[in-house]
């Protein structure tokens, strides 16, 4: 059968070899051909079998607006641009409209420790439900819910939001109350909300290295008072200490879910001696790693005591929660501070704002009741196990990966999981991201549903679930090297 390609094919070939294959300046024909073959073929293939939720995001999108994908928008894989839309989830799977399974490690971004659906929640859930949605009294479990975070974290006093980004909101209100200072800094690489005054970066304008803002509608006001500083270098540490009088807080994603292969525990260590040095609040944003990698978080596994850290995600079960956790001296501001009844005493402290109508929601506090005593209960064993488990799974893809000599490498720390071979924001350029994309569709068609080029195992997980995993990784790889769409090195 004769192929013929015309115009804005070409194009598109001629694009691609230039992604997959920026040495080969003369394409032969056939390999144009193979490109543009297999990519067609494949979306048609993909379209096909999840065509009721294109459908739906094609119905949606004048009315809804929405920036939720794993993956970057990219002209040429345009036509699968669109979320799998979910009817219902149990354990380790997810079902879509379309009737396909998907064996979930995208895990609700790192919420669903224990699977979904799991019968304990449910039960407190649908226990709480029946008692009634209360907004505006206090809800019935919040104090043995703050002393559970105390007992598990280490940390004095609590406090709840409704979202992570308001947790570290909050958390850095307090810190610049507590010092009366207004600089913060944080590292690049790190993700700690949407909160305008932690989006960030550093660019180089006239020879000189300035903080601005990261995407439109932030003000450069809003950031002036941010130090972006580079993680696990030395040379942060100095700059530290340069503008240490200036500084309310150090804001830190201990493992940067971003970038799993740098875990600078040393680096942590003398950050933490050097804030206590120079009277610097260090803030501790534990939403991934909160009671994932230890019973007590990333403080607990690198032996570091934070003055301040904020949870969400695992703690609420599934609920939407935030958590500020931390010594009094910080979490004084938002109550005053500790008094009693029958005598003299009163809140003496200066306060700050904290306000919120859904903060402590009845459902999120059963909820994350439910999850901490289940925890509890547990004991460390259930990290352990959980954190071994991914151990072996990035061992098996990275060995495939190396005796294939393909150019990809897994990192893991504790049960999250992810590609190093991106490295830090993309810095491999246009080509490995759209490899990594193509690959994400390629696993999601074959039923498995990733976090962009990584994920979360969870106690659902069952070693006949990872088998699967390796499975279509391997499969999926075969394809795209059978198209000339990813070689080895």
């Amino acid at each position: 059968m004769r192929c013929i390609i015309n115009f804005s094919q070409l194009i598109l070939s001629n694009y691609l070899i230039q992604l997959f294959h920026p040495m080969q300046t003369n394409p032969s024909t056939k390999h144009l051909i193979s490109y543009q073959q297999h990519l067609q073929s494949f979306i048609q293939r993909y379209n096909q079998r999840t065509k009721k939720s294109k459908k739906l995001a094609q119905t949606n999108r004048p009315f809804l607006a929405d920036n939720k994908s794993f993956v970057d928008f990219n002209i040429t894989l345009k036509e699968m641009f669109y979320p799998i839309v979910a009817t219902s989830s149990l354990g380790s799977k997810i079902w879509d409209v379309d009737g396909n399974e998907y064996i979930d490690v995208t895990m609700g971004y790192g919420v669903n420790l224990f699977g979904h659906n799991p019968s304990f929640l449910k039960e407190a859930l649908a226990a709480q439900l029946e008692q009634g949605i209360q907004i505006g009294p206090q809800a019935e479990f919040v104090g043995e819910v703050a002393e559970l975070i105390c007992e598990f974290t280490g940390m004095e006093r609590v406090a709840f939001s409704n979202t992570g980004t308001e947790a570290v909101m909050a958390a850095i209100r307090l810190a610049r109350t507590a010092t009366k200072r207004h600089k913060i800094a944080l590292f690049s690489g790190s993700y700690h909300g949407h909160y305008d005054g932690t989006l960030a970066t550093t660019v180089m304008i006239n020879g000189n290295l300035q903080t601005v803002a990261i995407a439109p509608g932030i003000t450069q006001d809003v950031v002036k008072d941010v130090l972006v500083l580079d993680y696990g270098n030395p040379e942060s540490l100095e700059l530290i200490k340069y503008y240490a009088q200036e500084l309310a807080a150090v804001l830190v994603e201990p493992v940067q879910s971003r970038r799993l292969d740098l875990q600078p525990q040393l680096f942590l260590q003398e950050l933490r001696q050097l804030t206590i040095e120079s009277g610097i609040t260090l803030i501790f944003d534990e939403m991934v790693t909160g009671f994932r990698i230890h019973p007590g978080g990333a403080q607990a596994w690198f032996g570091i005591e934070a003055d301040i850290a904020t949870y969400g995600k695992i703690v609420g079960g599934g609920m939407p929660i935030g958590v500020i956790a931390g010594k009094a001296k910080y979490m004084n501001a938002i109550d005053g501070g500790l008094w009693n009844y029958g005598d003299a005493s009163y809140a003496q402290e200066k306060k700050t704002f904290f306000a919120g109508t859904f903060c402590k929601h009845p459902l999120a506090i059963a909820s994350a009741k439910a999850v901490l005593q289940y925890l509890k209960a547990q004991g460390n064993t259930l990290q352990e196990q959980l954190n071994q488990q991914t151990l072996q799974f990035v061992k098996t893809l990275n060995f495939y990966f190396k005796k294939e000599k393909l150019p990809i490498e897994m990192a893991h720390f504790g049960s999250i999981f992810g590609s190093t071979s991106m490295g830090n924001n993309f810095t491999e350029g246009e080509s490995s991201v759209i490899v990594f994309d193509l690959l994400y569709y390629h696993l999601l068609y074959r039923g498995i549903m990733l976090r962009g080029n990584g994920g979360f195992l969870s106690t659902a997980h069952t070693d006949k679930d990872i088998e699967r995993i390796i499975f279509a990784v391997q499969d999926s790889i075969e394809e795209l090297k059978e198209a000339g769409l990813l070689a080895s090195y």
